[in-house]
């Protein structure tokens, strides 16, 4: 989202923070709890579904919307206790700043402050180019319009976090899930906290199975898309 629009931190319900734009009436996690929703929506639908499906060695996964880092957050601390290698690409138009990122309380809302390095490695690292952020986790971010995407069956699991559909219809349309289809290899998976008609009918229009599942806190349902 674009920067000169107004940003406020905020906490939300599980004492997580996100950044609240207030002329959008927006946010960048749920209001309901940043953290529960990244835990519900990308781990435990996304990444340890895709696990007990494909057994790799490196799982690659793409973020759409980088935005602060939490899920890439929680997917290293996810990993790490799996011991699984992932390459993990974050794509933002709109990055948010280094000193703003660094505000948000994630690790020890976690209580895992021990972590609280990693998570400003994140944001250190440079854009466009890979880092290593630990011998088993890869990053590379990219500042990247979503509609310029052009992967080719490149990964396993795809966080699909844009801002919602309301403010940006756009990133909601067919022509978005051709190309999130096109970026995943077979049998790899989607995943977004929404849960709209129109978002599974664009999905199943491009040949994704869309299955709908319980949502995270503040949400009856959310998606689940597989590329067959």
């Amino acid at each position: 989202m674009k920067p000169e629009l107004k940003r406020e931190i905020i906490t939300t319900a599980d004492g997580s923070t996100t950044i609240h734009l207030p002329e959008l009436n927006e946010q960048y996690h749920s209001k309901h709890g940043a953290i529960n929703e990244a835990q519900h929506v990308f781990i435990k639908n996304g990444f340890r579904h895709i696990l007990d499906q494909q057994d790799v060695k490196e799982l690659d996964v793409l973020e759409i919307g980088f935005g602060t880092g939490l899920n890439a957050f929680v997917t290293f601390l996810e990993a790490e206790t799996k011991d699984q290698r992932i390459n993990y690409v974050g794509v933002e138009a709109y990055p948010v700043a280094f000193d703003e990122a660094i505000l948000m309380n994630y690790s020890d809302a976690l209580s895992n402050q021990k972590k609280e390095s990693i998570f400003r490695r994140l944001h250190e690292s440079d854009w466009e180019v890979p880092h290593e952020i630990t011998p088993g986790f890869m990053l590379t971010k990219r500042k990247q319009f979503f509609s310029d995407i052009q992967d080719k069956d490149a990964f396993n699991l795809i966080y699909f976090d844009a801002f919602g559909a309301r403010v940006q219809p756009e990133l909601w349309t067919v022509d978005i899930f051709q190309k999130m289809y096109a970026a995943l290899r077979p049998h790899g998976v989607l995943v977004t906290y929404s849960a709209k008609g129109s978002v599974r009918r664009a999905m199943q229009e491009v040949g994704f199975e869309v299955e709908r599942l319980p949502g995270p806190p503040g949400k009856r349902e959310m998606l689940r898309a597989t590329k067959l």
